[in-house]
């Protein structure tokens, strides 16, 4: 059955559908201009700058006149309540609500972000101030304390002992750490089932251990139990048992990101799960892996009350990580800022900075090994890549070459076959 509508009358206008007019340049005159929100406008400068000198003004008109409030903390609070405020109201001016959420919502992420800086900026600023007066002398980084008393200048003594302390645990844990998370978190994401899910809850809940118990843990286990001295191999341990969560989470999340295509191509292709977690996943994420190695390194190179418990305190030079005590340079820190005597302090917070340092320089080397995305080659193995194409071409070539000179021979030979077998016959 078919349905017909009712046809309007011929002098009926209201019936009809009208198409807006058209520009030139075939948009709609309706057609409202769209705003690149990312653009930064010489409005949003001037609604930033006077929501902060209003905020700032209306801030102080109520701490200094109006109410009995005090402190520079709530003066801050109230200062940046009243800042994004403002910046709204000004923002509402000119434009819509999405773009007013829009900037509201970056001007609290990047003062935020700001606020982390300044803070992080401050710490290591105050620490390279507190030890200026130790860091410029060259002992300080070649002899060790056993020879300097309270009461010594900052020209005798120095944290040799606590660099290399620091060196073959973080070394030692590294080693430790590495493979095992990066095979957990292997496992974690190529085998799923019930043991894999039971290992994730581990390991989340690891994340959170206290440092002091991973170090009674060692103690208790291998000092104790086992019957081994303190050392430096037993602290060693004692972070790898701090920094192993850290790794094995972050590089799981690292290698859940891998796109699955890129697995199922692989395996398209004929090739083991093996060769494709080794050629394919592992590449892929080899940047994040390197982040999830530098969150751990971050988590045990600052560690106290492990090395305290497992590895003890000395002020003498030791090498060896298998006995005898072996201090690091945050323990060496903590216990050489609570001395009274300046030239301790000042002796700390250079140690501190010191850490700082060695932590960046980690960074450093670490982000120039792992931080070339997926496919992109070195210029050393680009070079060794277009030599064996070269040793590829000139074998094909010397392969034709004897195919194309074996040829003539072969039909040669082959004619005189067919003769003499004439001649026989």
């Amino acid at each position: 059955m078919t349905v017909t509508a009712p046809q309007s009358p011929p002098g009926d206008r209201a019936a009809t559908t009208e198409l807006p007019a058209r520009r030139t340049g075939g948009r709609s005159a309706r057609e409202e201009s769209r705003r690149n929100l990312a653009t930064l406008h010489a409005t949003d400068v001037y609604a930033l700058l006077g929501a902060g000198a209003a905020a700032l003004a209306v801030t102080w008109l109520l701490f200094d006149r109006m109410l009995p409030f005090n402190g520079a903390l709530g003066f801050l609070v109230v200062a940046y309540a009243l800042f994004v405020g403002l910046y709204a109201l000004l923002v509402s001016f000119d434009e819509d609500g999405p773009a007013v959420r829009d900037r509201v919502a970056a001007v609290i992420v990047q003062s935020l972000g700001l606020v982390m800086l300044a803070a992080l900026a401050f710490v290591v600023v105050y620490t390279l101030y507190e030890g200026r007066e130790a860091l410029p002398h060259l002992n300080f980084y070649t002899q060790s304390m056993a020879d300097a008393g309270p009461v010594e200048p900052l020209s005798v003594g120095g944290i040799l002992h606590a660099i290399v302390g620091t060196l073959w645990q973080i070394s030692i844990a590294l080693v430790i750490c590495i493979p095992t998370g990066l095979v957990c978190a292997v496992f974690l994401n190529e085998v799923p089932g019930p043991f894999s899910r039971f290992v994730r809850t581990i390991v989340e809940a690891m994340t959170a251990l206290p440092s002091i118990v991973a170090g009674l843990f060692i103690y208790a286990t291998i000092i104790l139990g086992l019957g081994f001295d303190r050392s430096g191999l037993a602290a060693a341990l004692a972070i790898s048992v701090m920094m192993l969560p850290i790794v094995i989470r972050a590089s799981d999340v690292v290698i859940r990101l891998v796109p699955g295509t890129l697995r199922e191509a692989s395996y398209a292709l004929g090739t083991s799960r093996w060769r494709t977690v080794w050629h394919v996943v592992l590449p892929t994420s080899r940047s994040g892996l390197t982040t999830a190695v530098i969150l751990g390194t971050a988590r045990g190179v600052g560690e106290t009350s492990p090395v305290l418990l497992t590895a003890g305190f000395t002020a003498e030079l030791n090498t060896d990580p298998l006995k005898d005590p072996m201090v690091s340079l945050p323990l060496a820190a903590f216990e050489l800022v609570k001395s009274p005597e300046p030239t301790y302090i000042a002796r700390g917070f250079g140690t501190a900075a010191v850490l700082l340092m060695l932590v960046l320089v980690l960074f450093v080397i670490a982000r120039v090994i792992g931080g070339r995305g997926p496919g992109r080659l070195t210029r050393r193995q680009e070079h060794r890549r277009v030599r064996g194409s070269r040793r590829d071409a000139q074998r094909f070539a010397a392969r034709g070459g004897a195919g194309a000179a074996a040829s003539p021979a072969t039909t040669a030979s082959l004619s005189t076959g067919s003769a003499s077998t004439r001649s026989t016959t």
